[in-house]
């Protein structure tokens, strides 16, 4: 298995035309990845960090904006993280796709989170508004190619008041055959168990990110690494 170089491929996901059936089983499968992952808990420390540091009036809102958001398992889970620190959070996800966003919706709906909200928008397209804390995204960077990545981390910095956090898959042969294993043992998605590793393949390494991080005016990012081989970058605005 050489992972000298990236390898980017289209994803099934990510193909136009894509049975809304057959997309919501991949959605599902992905939301068990991301709980065995532990996703949501590491990016609750960031994000309350950052909620933290935050200069607000008392008891107003902290904004979060997700981009890339899928199906929105995520953001309920911060949502629910928050609901029991008493954190007063406005959670919103933008995503591509109006299947993602539907089975996203419906699932805030269900855990009755009336401060979470989904919105179809194409992340690398639509301006992003500057009215937004913090700004996160995870397991989109690795679909884009380096001029993309690179573009997109200098429009979240510049458009987020507090603070910017990416996480993300790493590219290592231990990160592949978790990959591998993992999509096969909680999904029976096809198209989870042909993404999962292809979307290793076109991760980045600690070495690349860190590079992407300089290239993009963030040099004081903070990138650590996490189970199972993933890593999250935190960047606070000065």
């Amino acid at each position: 298995m050489d992972l000298s170089q990236r390898s980017l491929r289209p994803e099934l996901m990510d193909q136009p035309g894509l049975e809304e059936t057959i997309h919501r089983g991949a959605l599902t499968g992905l939301r068990r990845i991301n709980q065995w992952s532990g996703t949501s808990r590491t990016l609750w420390s960031a994000l309350r960090e950052a909620v933290n540091s935050c200069h607000r009036p008392p008891r107003s809102p902290v904004r979060v904006l997700e981009l890339a958001s899928g199906g929105g398992d995520v953001i309920c889970a911060l949502a629910a993280a928050a609901r029991r620190a008493r954190l007063p959070l406005v959670l919103h996800g933008w995503d591509l796709s109006p299947t993602a966003v539907a089975h996203a919706q419906a699932l805030a709906e269900r855990g009755r989170f009336d401060n979470v909200q989904f919105f179809q928008r194409d992340a690398l397209a639509a301006a992003l508004p500057l009215d937004y804390d913090v700004i996160f995204c995870t397991l989109f960077l690795h679909h884009l190619d380096e001029s993309s990545a690179l573009t997109l981390l200098q429009r979240m910095a510049a458009a987020a008041r507090q603070a910017v956090i990416v996480d993300d898959l790493r590219r290592t042969l231990l990160g592949w055959g978790l990959a591998w294993l993992g999509c096969r043992l909680l999904s029976r998605s096809r198209i989870v168990h042909q993404d999962g590793p292809q979307s290793v393949r076109a991760a980045y390494t600690l070495h690349e990110l860190h590079h992407l991080a300089r290239q993009a005016g963030l040099p004081d990012a903070v990138i650590d690494c996490h189970w199972p081989q993933r890593f999250r970058l935190t960047w606070r605005k000065p």
